[in-house]
């Protein structure tokens, strides 16, 4: 039953059905509560200026997107934790470069450049498959969640059934002997959503990486919300998931 409550819940015309039926059951609430703030509202303070209507926020909890909450959480540690002189991310959530731009100096990359402005970051246009650094000379190097997506054109990219593993072995290139990789992707049974991304299994990220050796392995499961990250997890585990977020810490060999 979680299994297929998982497969609908990530269904684009299942999501969309149940948005819009969601929607329609929550609309007259709106109104009622838009007429009874009219009556309420005492002075003029603020201009009308039309309807907005947030229908879907009245949660017992606040929601979160499990992946892209802990996988962000995880590597900042890491960097704290390593203190390079300066990071490089590769296509990124970009809210991971700007949190960690607060303690070390970050350079992001990406495709489409972030059009951001903080101390300490600086956002340059990259292309994945042709990165801007010699062989062998980034201390440290993030890639999250940005992978699986290549080749695929789904952010304006050629199509290209490998272009996965180019873009591996030109994060593989650029980072020097003893340097860390921080690379997370989605985990389950291998197969491409076209043109959204490819899933891949615990094997397969490894085989990605021939060059690297793991440090750490972590996982945000399926049951998530039963487990939050859990560090250090198993290749057995792994194997079990569907759509699980697979965190792997590299050190380039």
């Amino acid at each position: 039953m979680k299994k297929i409550k998982m497969y609908l819940g990530r269904s684009f015309w299942f999501r969309s059905f149940y948005f819009l039926l969601v929607w329609l059951y929550r609309y007259p609430g709106f109104i009622k509560d838009y007429l009874n703030f009219k009556k309420l509202s005492k002075t003029k303070r603020f201009k009308h200026a039309g309807l907005f209507p947030c229908l879907f926020d009245k949660t017992s909890t606040t929601h979160f997107d499990p992946h892209y909450t802990y996988h962000p959480a995880w590597a900042a540690r890491i960097i704290a934790k390593i203190k390079p002189e300066k990071h490089i991310d590769i296509s990124s959530i970009i809210h991971f470069s700007t949190l960690v731009s607060a303690f070390v100096p970050v350079e992001f990359y990406d495709y489409r450049p972030a059009e951001v402005m903080l101390p300490n970051l600086a956002c340059k246009k990259g292309d994945l498959l042709d990165l801007p650094f010699s062989d062998g000379s980034v201390e440290s190097l993030s890639c999250m969640h940005t992978i699986e997506h290549v080749g695929l054109g789904r952010y304006g990219d050629v199509i290209d059934p490998e272009g996965d593993i180019k873009a591996a072995k030109e994060l593989s290139r650029v980072v020097k002997t003893g340097g860390t990789f921080i690379y997370v992707a989605p985990i389950g049974h291998p197969r491409i959503e076209f043109n959204a991304h490819r899933v891949y299994s615990y094997k397969q990220v490894l085989e990605l990486f021939p060059e690297m050796d793991l440090k750490e392995f972590s996982l945000v499961p399926d049951n998530f919300k039963e487990t939050g990250l859990i560090k250090n997890a198993s290749e057995e585990l792994a194997n079990l998931q569907t759509w699980a977020c697979g965190c792997f810490w590299f050190i380039k060999k």
